[in-house]
């Protein structure tokens, strides 16, 4: 492997347009030669338009996937591949030994890890074993068969849900059986306090590096908007406590967690091993991970640091559109 380039490819791209910018820019900092690739099952990715270069590829969820990745990574010289959404961290992370043969590190955790965050069930009994605040949880069927120690409001989801799908606060019985349906949900009590999404970077050693705490102001589509660094050492310190316990986390990751600070309560509430779509803000803030992860795939000096880190940074997120010819979006 050569320390002076570096092949970067972002997959399922999809709008992560400041995502890719931000490996552009790593690899520009570092002077480095190399491409930022892009992979997507669709054409009308905006990211894949602004890649490099970009490659259709199936569904994640198909058997023909890691295959397809694994051609495309062995034929352009990829030394890192980065997953961008929950569904193909599994395969990925399943896989991460045939990448490495191809001279390929997937920034990808553990399968358990994966496991662990893929599942709210896992999630609460993980977070309960390992005595980490959290929200009390249950089954639709058990809060139903004992309402009375259930007062409502209360918060129902998917298990495995994300982006906010399926999310509804019920108001009463009836609601919680028509937001529930037929379909696998779970019931928690509602977190006091606001919202914040904390991303972390956890090296190959298992060592969290940085952590950079976001309070979500406003989100769109079960995406954050417009957020806000608020650097705090109890929620760094809570979150290198759960990076520590994780078993094989690595690269980028993000904790949700609700703080109210009033009372001093606290809830982690998701585990989500991947870059978060509110990444952005911690790249401007100097929360600088694509950078270091590729310093440490290619053995560099690693510039990693908290010190930097811009606290009260706010972002306010607009929309903006990508033009190209038909033939290129492929309709």
């Amino acid at each position: 492997m050569s320390r002076h380039s570096c092949n970067v490819l972002i997959s399922s791209a999809g709008r992560r347009v400041g995502l890719m910018q931000s490996f552009k820019a790593s690899l520009q900092q570092l002077g480095l030669r190399g491409e930022v690739l892009a992979t997507d099952m669709s054409r009308l990715s905006s990211a894949s338009q602004l890649a490099d270069r970009s490659f259709l590829v199936p569904k994640c969820t198909s058997e023909e996937f890691v295959p397809a990745m694994l051609d495309i990574c062995q034929a352009n010289d990829v030394q890192l591949l980065v997953p961008t959404i929950d569904t193909e961290l599994h395969p990925l992370a399943t896989s991460r030994d045939a990448f490495a043969a191809i001279g390929t590190t997937v920034a990808v955790s553990s399968p358990e890890v994966i496991a662990i965050g893929a599942d709210k069930r896992t999630t609460h009994a993980w977070l309960l074993d390992h005595v980490f605040p959290t929200v009390r949880q249950a089954s639709v069927e058990d809060v139903l068969a004992d309402a009375a120690a259930w007062p409502f409001p209360l918060i129902t989801k998917p298990v495995d849900g994300s982006a906010s799908k399926g999310v509804a606060v019920v108001q009463s019985r009836d609601q919680l059986v028509a937001a529930t349906g037929q379909s696998n949900f779970i019931v928690q009590s509602i977190a006091p306090g606001s919202e914040h999404t904390v991303d972390f970077l956890v090296d190959r050693s298992g060592r969290c590096t940085c952590v950079v705490p976001r309070m979500r102001l406003e989100t769109r589509a079960g995406e954050v908007s417009k957020g806000m660094i608020v650097l705090s050492d109890r929620l760094e310190q809570l979150v290198r406590a759960v990076a520590e316990a994780l078993p094989g986390a690595y690269g980028a990751l993000n904790i949700q967690i609700f703080w109210d600070e009033p009372s001093g309560r606290i809830a982690i509430i998701e585990i989500n091993p991947r870059f978060a779509g509110g990444f952005p803000l911690t790249w401007e803030a100097g929360g600088h991970f694509p950078r270091w992860i590729v310093e440490e795939i290619l053995g560099l000096p690693s510039t990693a640091s908290r010190a930097r880190i811009q606290d009260g940074l706010v972002m306010l997120r607009y929309d903006s559109a990508v033009f190209v010819e038909r033939s290129h979006a492929g309709v």
